[in-house]
């Protein structure tokens, strides 16, 4: 099975900022079984948007990978297909 086409984050440190990689992915909240909806969030041309649920802020940076966050750790693959 293909690991996911959009990348999941999650903010299990609960910090404020993360700065990513990618202008569109999924946000989670924190890893399950204490994570949030899943929402799909879009930048598109900003290079910032707040999750509308946890209300973290996620920041575009393009120095890092697609996969890539700051603080590292962030990026959230599931065990299973979602």
């Amino acid at each position: 099975m293909a690991d996911h086409a959009i990348p999941h984050f999650a903010n299990d440190a609960g910090v404020p900022i993360i700065s990513i990689g990618a202008r569109e992915f999924m946000c989670v909240g924190a890893t399950p079984p204490f994570d949030h909806p899943h929402v799909f969030l879009d930048m598109g041309s900003d290079g910032e948007i707040i999750c509308p649920y946890c209300s973290t802020l996620y920041r575009f940076t393009a120095g890092l990978h697609a996969d890539e966050s700051d603080p590292a750790g962030c990026l959230w693959k599931a065990l299973t297909p979602v």
